[in-house]
């Protein structure tokens, strides 16, 4: 007998009494916080399927409701941990039916979908959604149900489909929007320009400075450690969006940076792809990888204000990448007194000769240069050693007989290099003392314009101005010791040139 009303009363006698003892599991999901967050209405229509479930016959206290994936994908890359307890519960038989507002909420996988419809089957659970209910069981409803399945992923695909072309025809035009590196900010008109804070322009700029002249991720580090300089970044997220805050350096800011091409004025975009076997391994990372510029989707060169010059960021991809250590490459200067480390070649095999030292008497180490590639690889025997000493000796009297006559220029090159870093780091240290004067001055001048009958409010201000006037001490006693520590360094120095 067919009952004639909504959809939900045509149930055809498929459920039965003893589904009503079972639970009914109402399923909640939103794509994303921004769903949860904009479209309520949605959520809503979904905890309303309790009220569904009740005029199916179950009692209230029968009805379980599953919401944990609010904010999660069921694109089947990000884990669904309310999805799975449905899953469970239903292949506990703890379920009688289960309740969605449409199909594309329980899964947009295929793999997901046709998992519950199994267990759904082998367990006697019901599907509904606002056109009815189905047994999957059933031939004709669980072929309607792989319909539907399979209308639901073929929509999951145009959608990004459609989304991807649109950005990809945007990001074409260098229109499209994405986040900007250390040293940038974007105007409201969406233009993306140099920070207008001078200090964090400084500090970038010094680092490809200091990058050019050492050559090393890690001596830059310790440069900018060493001097107590610190990077100024923009928050991107949670209630201080926008604000600038100052950070540590650290070796992946670094990095990042002096790979980045937005430096060199260039506007990207690819430079990473999702690997959903990442993601899947259940590592703590986000799933991209870095792809080379070969693959990027859109490389436009002179698009964005420029720090530094293309060359100079060829140079110094070229640089970071000739400082692995591989056989192929010398790599980046090692600790040792080995002059010539990765520098010799073995005339026999042609492979790059390594460096091993025997410590002497004293304690002094003694280098020697070891070709060992065919023992250690091929398990023959070693193919020569030499001593290092007398090598080092050789190479270094000619290296100092060449560089003779321009002797005095290279000696007044480098100390001015060194004296331009110096005033460079000075600056940065007094736009430090300055911004801590003006935030010392901000709050007096707050303090001072309260009303004196408003004591909830002038006490609070009076502690924010004893802090920030505790911070702008401390500050100069530190901006003293750098420059005493220097005054030392340089005075020692001094003395053993003379």
């Amino acid at each position: 007998m067919t009952v004639v009303g909504l959809p939900w009363e045509r149930l055809e006698g498929k459920v039965q009494p003893w589904h009503r003892d079972r639970l009914a599991a109402v399923y909640v999901r939103q794509s994303t916080a921004g769903q949860v967050r904009d479209h309520q209405e949605s959520t809503r229509l979904q905890y309303a399927l309790v009220e569904r479930a009740v005029a199916l016959g179950w009692a209230p206290s029968r009805v379980l409701v599953i919401d944990e994936d609010l904010g999660h994908s069921a694109s089947g890359i990000d884990a669904r941990p309310g999805f799975q307890r449905l899953v469970s519960e239903v292949g506990l038989d703890h379920v009688g039916i289960v309740l969605g507002i449409e199909m594309s909420r329980l899964a947009r996988s295929g793999r997901e979908w046709h998992q519950l419809l199994e267990l759904c089957a082998l367990a006697g659970a019901l599907l509904a959604d606002p056109d009815g209910v189905y047994d999957p069981s059933d031939h004709n409803d669980r072929m309607l149900l792989g319909l539907k399945g399979t209308i639901s992923e073929a929509e999951l695909h145009l959608i990004k489909q459609r989304m991807w072309s649109g950005r990809l025809a945007k990001a074409r035009r260098g229109e499209l929007v994405v986040p900007l590196p250390i040293g940038f900010v974007r105007r409201p008109s969406g233009e993306a320009v140099l920070g207008p804070d001078e200090q964090v322009r400084s500090v970038v700029r010094l680092v490809f400075e200091l990058f050019e002249r050492f050559g090393t991720v890690n001596a830059v580090l310790c440069y900018l450690a060493d001097n107590h300089i610190q990077i100024g970044v923009r928050m991107r997220e949670g209630p201080e969006r926008g604000e600038l805050a100052w950070r540590r350096p650290n070796r992946v800011a670094l990095q990042n940076m002096l790979r980045h091409p937005a430096y060199a004025g260039i506007y990207v975009y690819g430079r990473s792809r999702l690997d959903p076997r990442r993601r899947q391994s259940g590592r703590p990372c986000t799933g991209r990888v870095r792809t080379g510029c070969e693959d990027w989707f859109v490389y436009l060169p002179g698009l964005l204000p420029a720090y530094i010059s293309v060359e100079q960021h060829e140079r110094n991809l070229q640089r970071m990448d000739a400082n692995r250590a591989r056989s192929q490459s010398i790599g980046v200067v090692r600790d040792g007194p080995a002059l010539l480390a990765g520098l010799v070649v073995c005339g026999r095999c042609d492979t790059r000769m390594t460096v091993r030292y025997q410590r002497g008497a004293g304690g002094k180490l003694h280098p020697a240069y070891v070709c060992a590639r065919a023992k250690s690889d091929y398990g023959q025997g070693q193919c020569q050693q030499l001593a290092g000493g007398c090598i080092d000796e050789h190479v270094a009297a000619r290296l100092l007989q060449a560089m003779a006559p321009a002797a005095v220029e290279v000696s007044l090159a480098a100390a001015e290099q060194v004296e331009t870093q110096r005033a460079q780091v000075d600056r940065i240290w007094r736009q430090r003392l300055e911004r801590a004067d003006y935030a010392v001055d901000r709050a007096r001048r707050q303090y001072q314009l309260a009303e004196p009958e408003n004591r909830l409010v002038v006490r609070q201000l009076e502690r924010d101005w004893e802090t920030v006037m505790t911070e702008r001490q401390t500050l100069g006693e530190e901006y003293d010791r750098f420059r005493a520590a220097r005054a030392g360094t340089t005075g020692r120095r001094s003395g053993r040139r003379r």
